[in-house]
């Protein structure tokens, strides 16, 4: 069979502010399946992921660490790949836009875009939201249309791409390949962002050194996005002085799949193209985001303190439960929502009891009637035989327009009429007056039906369940499947006499205490240091004291004789943070629930001060917050931090700590 020819994808290289959650494994995972798929219909496929290290966010949080950006990208960037690795992901290059390959090539990408044209030297004033890394058109004061986190404004020299050539280009674009943006939810947003017009943009900064320099100018780094877009044609190659890496890349781009999230589709579906338009370099096929990610219906955050960790179901479950969940019970293209619950219920219906326990009961009877060795069969039942064709052509259909779910329920619809028809012929029975002759016939026409439509579930499943896949296809004695000819899927692969490779359980069912151990697992790593959560997070919570105000009530005053020594004064996390939003909690007359700016992430923190303040007088107000307590509950609502106040009468009324002069979110009081 001829080379159907390369194929090459990629995941959105992850920012390395925080480390990996469930969240960037199901981008990754997805990428992985599809890189599986291609290479079983022999493809040659390039599968890219990475870290994206570089930017004001990430200097400023190794700053707050009290660490160098380098160590704490290196720290970072180690969980993403430990964490890919230890779920078997089949990535072929992790990029890291620290190295000097990426390096020296952004370099060049810049300098050719400037030779041709489209940079030059201006000067930028206006607002900038530094968790986004974005530049946005608003006045002072204005959130972040992303985020809604408070922008900040910045006046400095800087390079700009010529953006505003690349309107009509752009839509021109999108007209003639319908398919480079997908969803059409997602087509339609970049469409109508474009149509609105689109300004050139700052493509260098001068306010912070974490980035790479521009060069022949290296008071400016070159913008994040620039530098992180450009990952995709730097990994391969691109602008490298290797006669062997510039192969890679001629072999390879364009890109066939840029698979991202959607909060990032402006930068992928506008900014991405127009680079390549300027550089005169091909632009990639199609661009797909998906949606969010949502833990019991609330989008994961580390200011609600649900952010799920791949790790806790790895551990209880393995990496294949995992894949199956996320592809399964989620859309691809919408936001999905995840609980242990529901894992749970999905591991045992549809792979315990399902997949698994078809392919258990099955060769345990071949093993238990004919010595371990695949029968031959007189006749096979017309119905799988001949559905065989379209369950494997409607799963290829399926998944090849990214339809995971419906592929999968294609597939498991196949799976349900083996199991009937197991249940239905019952060859375990001895059925009346039939010879033994007879009967062993009639066990051999229906376990080897049974066997190969095994056979031919298991190729398809292979790139969503690669490790379950590999010990069934390894039982029906077929050896590595990852040696396996996956291309041309019929009936009739499976050859009569083969020997069973040695049995076992595939997805031994869950017990009913999996839920409580995820939970745990989870309520553990929430409880640990936050610096051993998050390397942004300075030390390890302590009790606060001498502080006034807010999670609901007064912290203790210390006596006047009681003396604390500077360590215990050390432990106390005194950080900045800024009010993006306040709002009174419903039946507490003293409360207001308060979302704060750290500018390494939000919070939400209960603060007793709705009895000296109206909410809306504190929205964008710089306040001091200790940010190292435990969370607590209150009202229902959880706490994470407390406002610190000073009381200035005998009833505690609180007055909010402030400061006079310009201070940075999230620095640290000392």
């Amino acid at each position: 069979m001829s080379n159907p020819g390369k194929y090459y994808l990629t995941t959105p290289i992850y920012y390395v502010n925080a480390r990996p959650h469930i969240g960037h494994a199901y981008t990754t995972i997805v990428a992985d399946v599809i890189a599986r798929r291609k290479r079983a219909l022999g493809f040659d496929t390039r599968f890219l992921t990475g870290t994206d290290e570089h930017g004001q966010k990430i200097e400023r949080s190794a700053r707050q660490a009290g660490i160098a950006p380098q160590q704490f990208t290196d720290t970072v960037a180690a969980e993403f790949k430990g964490l890919w690795d230890r779920m078997g992901l089949s990535y072929d290059d992790f990029i890291r836009t620290t190295e000097p390959r990426h390096k020296r090539a952004v370099q060049k990408f810049f300098t050719l875009l400037k030779e041709r044209g489209y940079i030059y030297k201006g000067t930028y004033t206006g607002q900038y939201c530094v968790f986004d890394e974005l530049y946005v058109d608003a006045p002072p004061g204005s959130p972040c249309p992303d985020c809604g986190r408070i922008t900040e404004t910045v006046s400095e020299e800087n390079y700009f791409f010529k953006l505003s050539a690349f309107e009509r280009k752009l839509l021109e674009f999108y007209d003639r390949n319908p398919d480079f943006i997908r969803p059409e939810t997602r087509r339609n947003e970049v469409i109508s962002f474009v149509r609105s017009g689109l300004r050139d943009l700052s493509v260098s900064r001068t306010s912070f050194k974490w980035g790479i320099p521009v060069p022949d100018d290296e008071k400016h780094v070159i913008y994040v996005w620039l530098d992180a877009l450009a990952n995709y044609i730097t990994a391969l190659g691109w602008g490298s002085d290797d006669a062997k890496e510039r192969a890679r890349f001629e072999k390879f781009w364009p890109a066939d799949l840029h698979i991202i999230g959607k909060e990032i589709s402006r930068f992928h579906c506008v900014y991405w193209p127009a680079f390549l338009m300027a550089a005169g370099l091909p632009l990639p096929k199609s661009i797909v985001a998906h949606g969010w990610l949502l833990f019991e219906e609330s989008k994961m955050s580390k200011s609600r303190g649900n952010i799920v960790r791949a790790e806790t179901i790895l551990e209880v479950l393995g990496a294949d439960a995992l894949r199956y969940f996320l592809l399964r019970e989620i859309v691809f293209g919408q936001d999905g929502s995840f609980s242990f619950d529901a894992l749970v219920q999905r591991y045992n219906s549809d792979l315990a009891n399902g997949y698994g326990n078809l392919a258990s009961r099955t060769l345990a009877m071949i093993q238990r009637y004919f010595d371990g060795t695949v029968p031959g069969a007189a006749a096979c039942d017309p119905g799988l035989c001949q559905d065989a064709a379209d369950y494997i052509a409607q799963f290829g259909k399926e998944f090849e327009a990214l339809n995971f779910s419906r592929a999968i329920e294609t597939l498991w619809s196949y799976i349900a009429a083996v199991d009937g028809f197991l249940t239905a012929r019952a060859p375990w029975k001895t059925h009346g007056d039939v010879s033994e002759e007879d009967l062993k016939q009639y066990r051999a026409d229906v376990l080897y039906t049974a066997a190969e439509a095994i056979r031919i579930i298991t190729a398809l499943v292979c790139p969503i369940l690669p490790d379950a896949a590999a010990k069934v296809w390894s039982q029906l004695g077929l050896g590595d499947i990852r040696k396996a000819d996956l291309r041309n899927i019929q009936w009739g692969g499976l050859q009569p006499g083969t020997k069973l490779g040695e049995l076992g359980p595939v997805f031994p069912r869950a017990e009913k205490d999996a839920i409580t151990r995820m939970q745990e697992l989870e309520q553990k790593n929430n409880a640990q240091k936050p610096e051993e959560q998050n390397p942004t997070i300075g030390p390890a919570p302590a009790e606060a004291k001498g502080v006034e105000a807010a999670a609901g009530q007064v912290a203790p005053h210390a006596q006047a004789n009681e003396k604390i020594s500077i360590d215990d004064f050390m432990k106390v996390e005194l950080r900045v943070a800024q009010i993006k939003v306040a709002e009174r909690v419903p039946k507490a007359d003293k409360l207001l629930r308060l979302e704060v700016d750290l500018g390494y992430e939000q919070r939400q923190i209960l603060a007793g001060i709705a009895e000296a303040y109206e909410p809306e007088s504190l929205i964008g107000r710089k306040v001091v917050i200790v940010a190292n307590l435990a969370p607590r509950k209150l009202r229902g609502l959880e706490s994470n931090g407390m406002i610190v106040a000073a009381s200035l009468d005998e009833k505690g009324k609180p007055v909010l700590a402030g400061f006079l002069e310009e201070v940075e979110i999230g620095a640290r009081l000392k």
